[in-house]
């Protein structure tokens, strides 16, 4: 590691890691200024095996062992400083005993996150990819493709959240709209416990045009919505269709009254009397469950 101490909290190196607060600015900040933050070792950890690079560590010293662990004989400028400087530099108390700046990876074209999707197998109850050498014995069969689509989702943490709940069950890979918050902003990140990075994304289009392209490549589209056309969750199930793609709206709205008119299916949660709707990060863990 290359070690840095600093004492001033306007020592210009720090610049990357100031005003982490001021969510409106690093909205504009952190996309076009082709970086992003990675809080806590297990996450900065997942950020590296997914191959993206820091450009800096900002740590105290008693967490130099798990960052030189972490970093692996990586010359990255690690900046140790007082947890004062920290608090005053970062607007907030780094309690995850560190915060990595990193390089943002370009995103894929959607057409090669679908591709993905596509190329995923079963083979004997286990998921594997298409370059695995196959036995005379060992049929490969067609696995249900599930892609989610986040339509304008403003709050990081539901983000977050739906990233963590498609790496844990399985979801082959996830869209975004244009207006949708983003993905690696640091409180996603952090909430989707690093798991943003172990499962492909990317933004797409506005929702018709995501919509004609999803539609193109096999999908059965399918928006989460009380409409009153709406089938449920166990009959979505029972369709067993080969390739869904999943759409979830806005935390105030749901999906966007277009959006539902132009999907093939509009689908309900069934729910318990005096209870309309599930939080969408919920949402997304019982439909992602339910479709595995």
């Amino acid at each position: 590691m290359h070690l840095e101490r600093i004492d001033d909290p306007d020592d210009p190196r720090l610049a990357d890691y100031r005003d982490l607060t001021d969510v409106a600015l690093r909205r504009v900040l952190e996309p076009e200024g082709g970086l992003y933050m990675a809080e806590s070792a297990k996450v900065l950890a997942r950020a590296l095996r997914a191959g993206h690079e820091p450009r800096s560590v900002l740590t105290a010293e008693k967490w130099l062992a798990d960052v030189e662990e972490c970093l692996a004989g990586r010359d990255t400028p690690v900046y140790v400083v007082p947890d004062a400087v920290a608090e005053r530099v970062t607007g907030y108390t780094v309690h995850r005993g560190m915060l990595a700046a990193m390089h943002r990876p370009e995103l894929p074209a959607v057409a090669d996150v679908l591709r993905g999707a596509r190329t995923v197998l079963v083979l004997d109850g286990l998921v594997d990819h298409t370059n695995v050498g196959c036995s005379k014995e060992s049929t490969p069969k067609p696995r249900r493709r599930r892609i989610a689509v986040l339509e304008n989702l403003v709050d990081h943490a539901n983000v977050g959240s739906a990233f963590r709940n498609a790496a844990a069950l399985g979801v082959d890979g996830v869209l975004i709209t244009p207006a949708c918050a983003d993905p690696l902003y640091r409180r996603a990140v952090k909430t989707s416990m690093g798991n943003v990075f172990n499962v492909p994304w990317t933004r797409g289009p506005k929702m018709p045009e995501m919509l004609e392209t999803l539609k193109a490549d096999g999908y059965t589209t399918v928006a989460f919505t009380l409409s009153n056309d709406s089938i449920t969750l166990d009959e979505l199930v029972e369709r067993d269709l080969p390739a869904i793609a999943m759409i979830f709206g806005t935390e105030g709205a749901g999906v966007e009254p277009r959006t539902a008119k132009q999907v093939d299916l509009r689908v309900k949660i069934p729910m318990a009397d005096g209870v309309d709707s599930l939080n969408v990060a919920a949402a997304t863990a019982v439909v992602f469950y339910a479709t595995r």
